[in-house]
């Protein structure tokens, strides 16, 4: 079973039967449905739970909040995108295109967009667990792109950079393109 399928098993609570990850794929498809039409804040887990016919309870089971919820979304785009992006032998275009590839799983959906940000800043417990997979994984991409024994300075000013650009898409200071944009430009000016 390769990565991302066997994350598909996985919840932040514990590891799912078939039956339970067919579930909770149907709660963050009916997630991203629920949030087109009402947005984050009025989304509720009730909603998204009628929405993929599964009972509240049940959805609670699963996803301790509408946070947890959004948080579940970006992490199981994040896995089941490819990475590395670039074999190019070039360290800055791999990195480049690692960065825009992560800035754009939610470039399409705003209101999707919006609430990844909004969602990862939450104190949910699993919230955190989550976001700390998913800065792991993302810090894991930016070292693979480097290449051998990056220097730490320039992988965390990275990482920097990008939680400062999902913030200001977030904020709604630009899509998610002029954001990937803009991530592009301030990774070169760190790399070069």
């Amino acid at each position: 079973m390769s990565e991302p399928d066997s994350v598909m098993l996985e919840a932040t609570r514990r590891r799912l039967s078939g039956k339970q990850a067919d579930t909770v794929d149907k709660l963050t498809r009916a997630a991203v449905q629920v949030l087109a039409r009402e947005g984050f804040a009025g989304m509720t887990v009730r909603m998204v739970a009628a929405a993929a016919g599964v009972g509240t309870a049940t959805a609670y089971t699963y996803f301790s909040s509408k946070e947890h919820l959004v948080a579940e979304i970006f992490w199981r785009r994040l896995v089941g995108s490819p990475s590395p992006v670039s074999d190019d032998p070039d360290p800055i275009v791999r990195v480049v295109a690692e960065l825009r590839n992560i800035a754009m799983l939610v470039a399409d959906e705003q209101e999707l967009s919006g609430a990844v940000t909004s969602a990862l800043l939450g104190r949910d417990p699993d919230v955190q667990h989550l976001r700390g997979r998913i800065g792991t994984d993302i810090r894991e991409r930016i070292i693979r792109a480097l290449g051998s024994d990056p220097d730490e300075d320039v992988v965390e000013s990275l990482e920097l950079l990008y939680a400062g650009a999902l913030v200001r898409a977030g904020m709604g200071y630009g899509s998610h393109s002029e954001i990937a944009d803009r991530i592009e430009k301030s990774a070169l000016l760190i790399l070069r």
